[in-house]
């Protein structure tokens, strides 16, 4: 007998665009084929869910997996199943790898790569170089192609646009969402003195509000003369937040979950150069005023940064040191802890992992529990109190920032397209990840 379904997820309580509510999921295709009292249907495999929280699947859409080049710090295999293991179905890669994503075969390159090794759904970013700006418009239609990210300030890698003249041309050429790493080059050269040898506390000191805001503020008015959406990545800063706020018919927003978690001093004292990341982290008043923006509808995504570097590199004399720190495998759960302390609504952190990155970017069939939408699904035990364990991280750094910190609600199961990938730490079955669609890329 044929069954109805080819899988139906039973009794879990469902994070849908009309609320939370419980009831079955259907599946057919690889699709949500129907939402509702579904027992009485058939189907090739059932997931009892009884007791579990049902989150559309988590879009991360920035990551660093450092494939190729850098595979001592991380890899497409690697990084993929931490975010299987982290609750995460769907990423954003980033371009600062060696050699940079600059070019239609350093494109086909990473899209090869990935379909012989990701285990979850992907796109790639690509980098924008003051010498090839001309290309950026046709580079961003690739599929594939995540849109393009462009680097105002010194960070990973030597991906830099600084000049007026070269980020007006870089938005200027093409029509889909940009992704900023707004922090003024001028100013981060002019006080690189304050960064103090052996001091990593010092780095928020040498990057500060100021360098934030002002590459922010000059980035928005260059958007607005050129006609163009951007995205700010990592906002830090409270000064940041009126301009964005004047901004929002063609700016968004991702803060980090490190910057909405995270706080100076007591981070540098406690980790050292492993809390080294770009922009920094910085003192409280800047988390509360990320939280008051998070609450008042102004940041739009969160995301992980999941930046790795072994600790022989970040075990070095800052500021030689390396900037950033893994965070795919964490982003879930500490975003859930955030939800069981207060800090926010079990929908509205729904609305930051997923269905605001499918939102912000037109990612198509992801982000949302609906009929006709991809079966990817975040399976999480909200009441789930566990200690994060450096041991137990998939990055082949091997560390986590966050190494000790007890988070209540985990993700116990992934679903990707309607087949279970992740179940009670472990990953099942070979790499399942397809390349992401875009609603402004022809399908």
């Amino acid at each position: 007998m044929n069954s109805e379904f080819d899988a139906l997820i039973k009794g879990g309580i469902c994070v849908t665009p009309g609320g939370i509510v419980e009831a079955d999921i259907g599946i057919r295709d690889g699709r949500i084929a129907a939402i509702g009292a579904l027992s009485s249907s058939t189907a090739a495999e059932i997931f009892d869910a009884k007791g579990l929280h049902i989150l559309p699947g988590v879009i991360d859409t920035h990551v660093h997996f450092r494939e190729p080049g850098l595979e001592h710090k991380e890899d497409m295999e690697t990084g993929s199943r931490g975010a299987l293991l982290g609750g995460v179905t769907s990423v954003f890669e980033m371009p600062n790898t060696l050699p940079p994503t600059t070019t239609r075969a350093a494109i086909d390159d990473k899209l090869a790569r990935a379909a012989g090794s990701m285990h979850c759904d992907y796109a790639f970013y690509v980098g924008a170089t003051p010498n090839a700006l001309g290309a950026l418009a046709e580079l961003e239609k690739a599929p594939g192609v995540a849109g393009v990210k462009l680097f105002m300030g010194s960070s990973t890698g030597n991906l830099l646009v600084d000049t007026d003249e070269a980020i007006s041309g870089a938005l200027k050429s093409g029509q889909r969402r940009m992704s900023i790493h707004a922090e003024d080059e001028a100013r981060l050269k002019e006080r690189s003195k304050l960064a103090i040898p052996g001091d990593p506390a010092t780095h928020p000191v040498w990057r500060d509000e100021e360098t934030a805001r002002l590459a922010t503020e000059r980035v928005l008015h260059l958007a607005k003369d050129a006609g163009r959406r951007i995205h700010i990545l990592h906002a830090t800063t409270e000064a940041e937040m009126p301009l964005l706020a004047e901004a929002r018919d063609f700016a968004t927003v991702e803060a980090t979950v490190q910057h909405l978690t995270l706080v100076a001093p007591e981070c540098y004292e406690r980790l050292g150069t492993r809390a080294q990341m770009n922009p920094p982290i910085r003192e409280p008043r800047h988390r509360k005023a990320l939280w008051r923006a998070v609450a008042e509808g102004l940041i739009d995504v969160v995301g992980s940064d999941h930046a790795p570097h072994t600790l022989a590199e970040k075990s070095g004399l800052y500021p030689q040191t390396p900037s950033g720190m893994p965070g795919i495998q964490t982003l879930t759960t500490i975003m859930l802890d955030h939800v069981h302390a207060g800090r926010l609504s079990l929908m509205r952190a729904v609305d930051l992992l997923s269905t605001g990155p499918a939102r912000v970017f037109g990612i198509v069939g992801k982000g949302r529990i609906a009929r006709g939408y991809d079966a990817d699904f975040t399976i999480v035990d909200m009441n789930a109190h566990r200690m994060i364990e450096s041991r137990n991280m998939a990055s082949r750094c091997g560390w986590s920032p966050f190494d000790g910190k007890r988070t209540t609600g985990w993700p116990v199961a992934t679903m990707l397209r309607g087949q279970l990938v992740m179940r009670d730490d472990a990953i099942i079955g070979e790499h399942r990840g397809q390349q992401l669609r875009f609603a402004d890329v022809s399908l």
